[in-house]
């Protein structure tokens, strides 16, 4: 019987899944991505320093160096606001399914610029990994068909997958020193400056177009996929370690593709789930064989 930690990052990764579903539901009743993204990180940082709050985090707040407190805010101002505006801008061109296994190529691009950074070594079980992945993406998009990628939406997938691997690399160290209900109260509050700001000077916030049931989704966003997910996955993480945490993750995308198969019919040829069993044998090797850090996708 799995244990309670393996259950909760279980539900961690289920949650994540969730949210391009949410995304896409979103959208089908009136949220433009300007008022997606205003709402998903307003809501999230209150949430989250509410959390703050409630754990006693909130006294070591003083303590802080400010550099560790302006690093954080400007990786959600600048970095994760690019990551989610990227994904969110392609989940409205391509199907939630396709998008969820672009963006997993971020463990082994993690792993890759971790190596070319001088931060890890390579061995034959990173360069299997990157073997893998590489070969699982083509997959993904050549299985799809002549014309039937929308090329702006692939690129921004891939580029949200990017930018995530850098956010990854730029707040391992800051992540430390803050903890994570902290760290991630400064990067929402961060996120929802840039794009609630950078969103009405475009005119893209719209809340007033959004139905009773598309706040609902964007709630949903918010509530389960970001602060939900995130704190179950921190609290998983404590009790299996990274190793078996990372690998539990493989259950987003998995997630996402049956999800979006029940909610929307989008369904993946053979080639395509080839693709994305490599995508997902990749973060395996990774993880099995020696501890690897845990990551969060949100």
């Amino acid at each position: 019987m799995p244990s309670a930690g393996a259950l909760i990052c279980l539900a961690s990764a289920v949650a994540f899944g969730a949210m391009a579903i949410f995304g896409k539901l979103a959208y089908d009743d009136g949220a433009t991505v300007g008022t997606l993204l205003s709402v998903r990180f307003l809501l999230a940082a209150a949430l989250f320093w509410a959390l703050v709050a409630a754990t006693g985090a909130a006294r070591n707040l003083r303590t802080l160096a400010r550099r560790d407190v302006a690093l954080a805010f400007g990786l959600g101002a600048v970095g994760y606001s690019a990551q989610a505006g990227a994904y969110f801008v392609a989940l409205q061109r391509l199907d939630a399914s396709l998008l969820s296994l672009l963006l997993y190529t971020f463990p082994a691009m993690v792993t890759v610029a971790a190596i070319a950074l001088g931060r890890e070594r390579a061995n034959p079980r990173t360069a299997a990994s990157l073997v893998l992945a590489s070969g699982g993406l083509f997959l993904v998009l050549a299985g799809a068909g002549a014309g039937a990628l929308d090329p702006l939406g692939t690129l921004l997938g891939v580029s949200a997958a990017v930018i995530y691997t850098t956010y990854i690399l730029t707040s391992a160290g800051v992540a430390q020193r803050l903890g994570p209900l902290v760290l991630s109260a400064l990067v929402c509050t961060g996120a929802a400056t840039t794009l609630t700001v950078g969103g009405a000077v475009i005119g893209d916030v719209r809340p007033g177009s959004v139905s009773a049931a598309g706040f609902g989704w964007l709630a949903g966003i918010a509530v389960v996929s970001t602060v939900g997910a995130v704190s179950l996955f921190f609290a998983g993480l404590r009790r299996v370690g990274p190793t078996t945490a990372s690998i539990l993750s493989t259950a987003e995308p998995l997630t996402t593709v049956v999800l979006a198969f029940l909610a929307f019919g989008e369904s993946l040829g053979a080639v395509q789930l080839a693709g994305g069993a490599l995508i997902l044998g990749a973060v395996l090797v990774l993880s099995a064989p020696a501890r690897r850090p845990a990551y969060a996708v949100g």
